[in-house]
C-alpha cells in the first residue's frame, strides 16, 4: 500500500462509511472530513475524523498538504429531492459551489484525483427505462442540476490536465452492511426500504406511497436499487482505476432492473414476516415514474461485479441494522 491518503468528505454519512469501512479493511491510508450535520462519528470505523465543511477553503488546503491527500472522494451533499425544491440556494451552495471550492482547493495544492458522488436525477425523465451514461441530461429538480452542474466544474477543470476524476450515478441505494455495524441511520429518511424497515420495527405508523397513477404495471415509480455494499465497491475500483492512470469517466452505478415501490413493499413485508400499514397519496415534486440503469461501462471499464444484487438482501440487511438503532 502507497503512504498516499484519499481524503472522504462525508465519510460519516451512509454512503461515505461504508467506503471508509471497505478502504480500511484493505489497509489504505484515509482522512475523512464531515461536518455531522447528518452523519454520525461512531460510523466513521477507519482513518481519523476531522469535523469540518467542505466550504472552509482555509481548512480543506491544510489538511490536501498535511495528509499528503492524493486522491477525494467527495460524498458531503445534501441529496432529498423534494426539499431542493423547497430550498434550492441550499443545494447549490452545498453540493455546486462547495465543489468548486473543493477544485480550487485541489489546484492550489496539486491534488490529481477525484472521485464525485452523482445521481441518476441528473437524467431527468429518461426517454428509456434503461439509461446509459449517454443519454440526454434534464434534471427536474434542483438537486440534480447542482449535481450535474458539479460534474461540469470537474469536467472541465480535468480537462486542462490538472486532475483525472470518476463520476459515479448512484441510482437508489439502499440496504447497509451485512455484519449491522454502520447503516442508514440518518433521521426523517426519505428512502423507500429504510422507510419501510423503520415501519416494520414499530418506528413509523405507516408507509405513505406518493403517486399511484404512473404508465408503469402497477402505476407506482420503478427503480433501480443497488445495495450500499456493491456501490461502495465501486468507489475503491475507481480510485484504484484513477491511481493506476485511468482517464477521467463517468459511470452509472445500478443493477439494470428495476422494482416497483409496490413490489418493494410487498418484498419487505415477505422478508420481516409482518405486513405494513400503507397509505396511499399524490405524486411528489421531482419524482420520475421510472428508471433504471445501464451499468456495462462500470462493469467493464472498472471489472465491477455485484455480490447483492438481490432485493431480499438488501431488505434483510437493511432491517437488521435498523433493528440495532
Amino acid at each position: 500500500m502507497s503512504n498516499k491518503t484519499v481524503l472522504v468528505t462525508g465519510g460519516a454519512g451512509y454512503i461515505g462509511s461504508h467506503v471508509v469501512r471497505q478502504l480500511g479493511e484493505r489497509g489504505d491510508n484515509i482522512v475523512v472530513l464531515d461536518n455531522l450535520s447528518t452523519g454520525h462519528s461512531k460510523a466513521v470505523l477507519f482513518g481519523e475524523l476531522i469535523v469540518g465543511d467542505t466550504g472552509d477553503k482555509e481548512l480543506v488546503t491544510k489538511i490536501l498538504r498535511e495528509k499528503n491527500i492524493d486522491a477525494i472522494m467527495h460524498f458531503a451533499a445534501n441529496t432529498v429531492v423534494p426539499e431542493s425544491v423547497e430550498k434550492p440556494l441550499q443545494y447549490y451552495r452545498n453540493n455546486t459551489v462547495n465543489v468548486l471550492n473543493l477544485l480550487e482547493c485541489c489546484q492550489q495544492v496539486g491534488v490529481k484525483h477525484m472521485i464525485f458522488s452523482s445521481t441518476a436525477a441528473v437524467y431527468g425523465t429518461p426517454d428509456t427505462l434503461m439509461v446509459t451514461e449517454q443519454s440526454p441530461t434534464r434534471p427536474e429538480s434542483p438537486y440534480g442540476m447542482s449535481k450535474l452542474m458539479s460534474e461540469h466544474l470537474l469536467r472541465d477543470y480535468s480537462a486542462t490536465g490538472a486532475m483525472s476524476h470518476v463520476i459515479l450515478r448512484y441510482f437508489n441505494v439502499a440496504g447497509a452492511d451485512p455484519q449491522a455495524r454502520i447503516g442508514q441511520a440518518t433521521p426523517n429518511a426519505t428512502h423507500l426500504i429504510k422507510v419501510a424497515v423503520e415501519a416494520l420495527c414499530g418506528k413509523r405508523e405507516k408507509v405513505s406511497v406518493f403517486g399511484t397513477d404512473y404508465a408503469t404495471p402497477d402505476g407506482t415509480g420503478v427503480r433501480d436499487y443497488i445495495h450500499v455494499e456493491d456501490l461502495a465497491a465501486a468507489h475503491l475500483a475507481a480510485l484504484d482505476y484513477l491511481r493506476n492512470g485511468g482517464k477521467s469517466t463517468t459511470l452509472n452505478c445500478g443493477y439494470g432492473h428495476g422494482f416497483s415501490v409496490l413490489e418493494v413493499l410487498k418484498t419487505a413485508e415477505k422478508v420481516v414476516g409482518k405486513p405494513l400499514n400503507i397509505h396511499y397519496g399524490p405524486r411528489r415534486a421531482g419524482d420520475l415514474a421510472a428508471i433504471a440503469a445501464d451499468s456495462s461501462r462500470l462493469r467493464e471499464l472498472l471489472n465491477w461485479t455485484p455480490q447483492y444484487d438481490d432485493l431480499e438482501k438488501i431488505i434483510a440487511h437493511a432491517y437488521a441494522f435498523e433493528k440495532t438503532l
